[in-house]
């Protein structure tokens, strides 16, 4: 209900980029240039600077920010409440989650709510937990799915699961004979690591120095943001890594990787986060509610991996 200008200014301001901007908005670069066009002929004021490739905001444009962003919240207060009103959840929805949520999680909990509530939009950005964590601390999300535990205190978060980590390599690869592995069974072995801000890079760190083992002694092969590519890497007899289990369940089951746990056991952990002090709509919370149900049921309704 709020002025689209208004939105997509408060976009460029927070990203500093028409690019970001844009991609966000869901809007082509040409159509966020348009919209702060007009906003400034509309206050007759220049409000960014676009110079050195960086945009800055004017004493005007800090102005407009400002109330831009209490405006832009009391709508969508006014939004809320209306919908709130009509017993009915509607709206948009910014979710953001880690890579494995989003593969192997979220599609479930989407389907769901989105047959339980039809006239929910939900709009999600993938990339890795301490992302994803940022966003939401930064507000630009409404509600994060991510597999660490934020220390933030601008973030409330609720454990909704967990979700065991394992070795994963080739089923000829010499690992793959052993029922159990230990921390110092796997050195020697090259490693395929996740990207920097994966919340499983950081268990399995930990893993690694709760054994006493620096960093020095790990060979590692590659890092990877991608499970998909890491899953390939490990199939294909590259090295071993570390994974969810449900991530693998279905590689381990067609025979194109092993699964070995580890010793001791390690899990993943399944948070649902949201900003502290921001408004919460009942949407947000409905959302957050039922992400938390079904990351527990899913977390119980597992098979075996061995």
């Amino acid at each position: 209900m709020a002025d689209r200008r208004l939105q997509v200014f408060h976009a460029v301001a927070k990203h500093g980029s028409f690019t970001r901007a844009a991609e966000h908005l869901y809007m082509t670069q040409p159509a966020v240039t348009f919209q702060i066009k007009q906003l400034e002929e509309h206050f007759d004021t220049r409000l960014l600077d676009r110079g050195h490739g960086k945009i800055t905001l004017t004493p005007a444009g800090e102005l407009v920010l400002a109330y831009a962003e209490r405006i832009l919240g009391l709508s969508a207060e006014l939004d809320s409440r209306v919908s709130e009103m009509t017993d009915e959840l509607a709206g948009q929805i910014k979710i953001g989650t880690s890579t494995t949520i989003a593969a192997y999680w979220l599609p479930t909990i989407l389907e769901g709510f989105k047959r339980k509530y039809p006239r929910v939009l939900p709009r999600v950005v993938v990339g890795n937990s301490k992302l994803t964590e940022d966003s939401v601390a930064a507000r630009d999300l409404d509600i994060g799915l991510i597999e660490i535990v934020t220390e933030q205190h601008t973030i409330e978060r609720r454990s909704a699961a967990r979700d065991e980590l394992m070795v994963i390599c080739s089923p000829d690869h010499p690992l793959a004979k052993f029922d159990k592995l230990t921390a110092k069974d796997l050195v020697g072995h090259p490693f395929i690591d996740r990207d920097p801000g994966n919340g499983i890079r950081q268990i399995a760190d930990e893993f690694f120095e709760a054994a006493g083992i620096a960093g020095s002694e790990i060979t590692l092969c590659a890092e990877v943001g991608s499970l998909a590519t890491i899953k390939q890497l490990a199939a294909a007899g590259l090295g071993f890594a570390i994974a969810s289990e449900r991530a693998i369940r279905r590689d381990v089951a067609e025979g194109r990787l092993a699964a070995i746990r580890l010793e001791p056991r390690i899990y993943t952990p399944l948070e649902v986060i949201v900003p502290r002090d921001k408004f919460r709509s009942r949407l947000i919370t409905a959302f957050a509610d039922y992400a938390c149900d079904e990351f527990a049921r899913m977390a119980q309704d597992k098979d075996t991996v061995s």
